[in-house]
């Protein structure tokens, strides 16, 4: 009897291990429209693709996608304490900072707000990385890199895993963006999907050393 006891037990365990597993890496990700999949259906955003692709593959991480378009690094502070409550994230990945720049806010509140995400994150137990946003040059020359500067300041003022803007890679290309020139089509989907894959296992592993 106690054979049979301990041996369904460990049937159990086999089967339910994954499932516990699966929770592992919570990534909560505070993005705007290009996160959000603007002009698209959900399951054509990269964020929905590379959750099916860990599915597939049976990488324990789930994507938590608080992405809302026009989202600026305030409107992302103003929600994040409900949010890190609700979800209780392992990770923050910060793709955010492009309307901030295109509505011309303050460089100075951009970073104020950026240190704020990462103090937050932080204090509610996540590992934390920002992604490097880029603008068209609206607002000339100096205020451009200015903007463009303050992420890599921040990131090393506060010890924070530094992404590359993801869709640098496919705004050059006509084909692969919709017709307003600033948010990648369904095309340039997979694309990101392959890029940020790539990134989020760099970072995944860098904040497990």
């Amino acid at each position: 009897m106690n054979a049979l006891i301990l041996r369904s037990f460990l049937v159990l365990l086999l089967v339910t291990k994954p499932f516990l597993a699966w929770a592992d890496n919570q990534i909560l990700i505070l993005g705007d429209s290009l996160s959000a999949a603007y002009g698209l259906k959900q399951h054509q955003g990269w964020v929905q693709l590379l959750q099916d692709t860990y599915e597939s593959d049976k990488k324990p991480t789930i994507l938590i996608n608080a992405s809302i378009s026009g989202e600026t690094t305030g409107g992302a502070l103003r929600r994040l304490d409900t949010l890190l409550a609700e979800h209780k994230p392992t990770h923050v990945l910060i793709e955010l900072g492009g309307n901030d720049g295109l509505r011309g806010f303050p460089v100075t509140r951009l970073q104020d707000n950026l240190r704020a995400l990462i103090s937050k994150s932080r204090e509610a137990g996540a590992e934390v990385a920002i992604m490097k946003i880029r603008i068209p040059p609206n607002y000339g020359p100096r205020y451009t890199k200015m903007f463009e500067d303050s992420f890599e300041q921040i990131a090393s003022e506060t010890d924070t895993y530094l992404m590359p803007f993801f869709v640098e890679q496919v705004a050059t290309q006509p084909e692969l963006m919709q017709n307003d020139n600033i948010h990648p089509n369904a095309d340039a989907q997979p694309i990101l999907r392959d890029f940020m894959r790539k990134e989020m296992a760099n970072w995944l592993s860098q904040a497990k050393n």
